[in-house]
């Protein structure tokens, strides 16, 4: 753990929290294919770090960073508490989730249900602040069900910035909270890029960073002409190699990956400290199927890996095996 103060992530571009993908293992395999990159964890429930052990949720390798922890809650104070824990682990920022859709998080009074209570949400961030040296930001969609104009978005703006936000996250989409399903509220609802361009225009003392249907770094590059960063979700993690040169075009520094097998062969130390620790070679290659996407080889190498990976012998070897298919 460490309560060295962080300088503030640079958020032209970053890996959007990812539910059940956006793991350790996930974010060390990205960190190969972009230093500059801002990462998030998954969301994180203030429950599960309050009434369990906080190492299983927020330990990382210190080659993440820039590294951001999402938490998941609706209390000011157990969130500040959780804050304080991020900030004690070295997280460069701690972002509260005002986005997910979901049935069991809208149970939990947390999520997108929240866009209905700014103040509440206002609250949240201001103990947050308190609690914590960390940049403290929020992410949200551009309203939920109804409540979807944008006098009320920019009401829910203005409302948690007064107490201390500077960066908002914007999913470009609104949120459903009945009848769609946390998949169909991210493709059913109409992207809305121009909602947030001018959220961007009307708040400029504000850090508007763009979410919501951005496929590749083309895209992203032209969205930072409207808007202060860009988050890609599952373009990333499908295809993670459009990584490999944001470093060059979206931060301006020269770095880019080798090649695809370069950076698999860059992993070795971690694949065989995973092992020799009692890990699944599976919980790091499931994220790394995407990897040699669009390759001569690509499904043999996705194949291979589907079914040894997971096997208890499976080790380093298991990854130079499903490399020798492809021709990178």
């Amino acid at each position: 753990m460490s309560e060295t103060p962080a300088t503030p992530p640079d958020r032209r571009l970053s890996v959007a929290p990812m539910l059940d993908w956006t793991d350790r293992h996930c974010r060390f395999f990205l960190r190969q294919l972009s230093r500059r990159t801002l990462l998030y964890t998954e969301m994180v429930t203030t429950g599960a770090l309050l009434h369990r052990d906080p190492a299983r949720f927020l330990d990382f390798h210190p080659a993440e960073h820039p590294l951001a922890l999402q938490l998941g809650g609706s209390e000011p104070d157990a969130l500040a508490r959780c804050a304080r824990l991020g900030a004690q682990w070295g997280y460069d920022e701690i972002n509260l989730n005002v986005g997910c859709p979901s049935d069991r998080v809208r149970s939990g009074r947390f999520g997108a249900c929240l866009m209905a209570e700014p103040g509440l949400v206002a609250e949240c961030v201001s103990a947050m602040r308190e609690a914590c040296d960390r940049p403290v930001t929020v992410k949200h969609r551009i309203g939920i069900d109804r409540q979807d104009s944008y006098p009320a978005l920019t009401h829910f703006v203005e409302t948690v910035a007064g107490a201390g936000c500077r960066t908002f996250i914007v999913h470009a989409r609104k949120a459903w909270l009945q009848g769609l399903s946390p998949k169909e509220n991210r493709e059913v609802p109409p992207l809305r890029h121009d909602v947030v361009h001018r959220l961007r225009r009307d708040f400029p003392d504000l850090e508007i960073v763009i979410n919501g249907g951005i496929n590749g770094l083309d895209e992203a590059v032209a969205q930072l002409r409207r808007v202060d960063g860009v988050m890609i979700g599952r373009a990333a993690y499908h295809d993670p190699w459009l990584l490999a040169q944001a470093d060059r075009r979206v931060f301006g520094e020269p770095w880019q990956p080798e090649s695809r097998k370069a950076v698999v062969l860059g992993m070795r130390d971690y694949v065989e400290q995973l092992v020799a620790g009692g890990g699944r070679l599976h919980h790091l290659t499931r994220h790394m199927l995407g990897l040699f996407q669009g390759r001569p080889g690509a499904r043999a190498w996705r194949r291979h890996l589907s079914q040894r990976a997971n096997r208890p012998d499976a080790g380093w070897h298991t990854l130079i095996e499903a490399m020798q298919a492809v021709r990178d």
